[in-house]
């Protein structure tokens, strides 16, 4: 037996095991640029095509679901990492309040067809990256959805890193 491999392996935290993965399908440069536009774009439209799903009664207001969504997320992430968490709170009150101004400025329709645009372009995108020309790997989210959540976080720790910032 290998005792650092297994000692290593026990220290490590399961979002290091996660981004390890994803890294792993992920080693071309340009679509690692392709993923750090359009991860967070594809999060951005999915929370405002979830603020467009009316919110249920009177109490609420529109957002409910996106808010709903957000908060569950951001608990996922702050589990693997409170300082991942902590981030991912922090860029979901930009995009809720961005999503809310633009909501109150053009109405649901408007944002509910801006959402769908994003989101399209942006998997366009995705599946450019890992295509034959660049990557040549397919999407990391095809062989387990959890990758769906540690795509956002992988960028934000890509930009940590950039700051010299531990996560």
């Amino acid at each position: 037996m290998n005792t650092v491999a297994e000692s290593s392996s026990s220290t490590e935290r399961p979002i290091d095991r996660w981004f390890a993965n994803y890294s792993g399908d992920h080693r071309n440069a340009t679509n690692q640029l392709i993923h750090v536009i359009c991860v967070p774009a594809i999060l951005w439209s999915v929370v405002a095509l979830l603020w467009c799903i009316p919110a249920p009664g009177s109490w609420f207001r529109a957002g409910f679901w996106a808010g709903l969504a957000m908060l569950a997320t951001a608990l996922f992430y702050y589990r693997a990492s409170r300082s991942l968490g902590l981030g991912m709170a922090i860029a979901y009150v930009l995009m809720g309040l961005l999503t809310r101004w633009l909501h109150d400025t053009y109405g649901t329709t408007t944002l509910l067809w801006l959402g769908v645009g994003v989101f399209v372009v942006a998997w366009i995108g995705q599946f450019i990256g890992h295509s034959k020309l660049l990557e040549g790997k397919r999407p990391s989210f095809f062989t387990d959805l959890t990758y769906l959540l540690i795509g956002p976080a992988w960028v934000l720790a890509k930009l940590y890193r950039k700051l010299g910032l531990r996560y």
